[in-house]
């Protein structure tokens, strides 16, 4: 359930313990709407979780192809979220150089890879829950800012 902050996970049993203590703080006192809702969601009808998959799938295709596309960009498929994370190190500009200049002369959204610690110098994020076409515009004015 995305943007409510509520969802689950599955882990191995030697580190339920260790998921419950990072979890704790940022799940709990989840408000009773968004349980009900949540509840609802796992009694419901399943069919569009096989079409979100396959969107998300073909979204992340569509974001990681053309960012390997762009000149100076190096990115590994996602296996979760919907997030790319590609390495950028190859443009010669600083992550957060970077982020500023696509947000402000391409108008796309991104978070430099220092939002994360020091070692996410050389990535960014970018997101890619949104259509296709939007990330195909995106990924164009991307490499045009860049050329």
């Amino acid at each position: 359930m995305t943007g409510w902050r509520m969802g689950f996970g599955v882990w191995p049993k030697q580190l339920i313990d260790h998921a419950e203590r990072l979890q704790i703080n940022c799940n709990s006192c989840t408000n009773a709407a968004a349980q009900i809702a949540g509840m609802e969601a796992l009694r419901g009808p399943q069919d569009a979780v096989e079409t979100m998959r396959k969107a998300f799938e073909s979204r992340r295709s569509v974001i990681v192809d053309g960012l390997n596309a762009i000149p100076g960009f190096r990115c590994v498929m996602p296996k979760g979220a919907f997030y790319a994370f590609p390495n950028t190190s190859g443009t010669g500009i600083a992550s957060r150089e970077l982020e500023r200049r696509l947000l402000q002369e391409a108008k796309v959204s991104c978070l430099s890879g220092t939002s994360f610690g020091a070692q996410g110098e050389g990535y960014l994020r970018f997101s890619y829950a949104n259509s296709e076409d939007q990330l195909r515009e995106g990924l164009r004015r991307v490499r045009e800012c860049l050329a």
